[in-house]
């Protein structure tokens, strides 16, 4: 088994409950990890045998280009395709962060986890 991880993908979007997040929007900091067996492509080399994470980081800017009220909902769409599209993935797990959150004080980010298992 092994793990591959895409951290820091930086997104503009538009999630919130607030009328004014769907407007102007706010930078959002995604971060992902998937479970597979990477000891077929370690010997193979080639791409079709492992998880590509420029197709985890297509998933991660449709999904977050879509306005949702709740950051768990995207972070749930997220890892329902991941599971659906990669079928090698085993385990996916997602962090979801809102930058400079819009809730009264100084805080830099709130963020969410979730994982979805196969």
């Amino acid at each position: 088994m092994g793990i591959i991880k895409v951290k820091n993908i930086r997104l503009y979007a538009y999630h919130g409950c607030l009328d004014e997040e769907g407007k102007i929007g706010s930078e959002y900091r995604v971060d992902v990890s998937v479970k597979t067996d990477l000891s077929k492509s370690a010997k193979s080399d080639n791409l079709s045998d492992t998880v590509d994470y420029v197709h985890l980081n297509k998933i991660i800017k449709e999904e977050m280009a879509i306005r949702t009220k709740l950051l768990e909902t995207v972070a749930d769409k997220i890892l329902t395709r991941i599971l659906n599209e990669i079928t090698i993935v085993n385990k996916a797990t997602v962090q979801v962060s809102k930058v400079n959150p819009p809730i009264g004080g100084n805080v830099a980010m709130v963020t969410i986890k979730m994982s979805k298992i196969r």
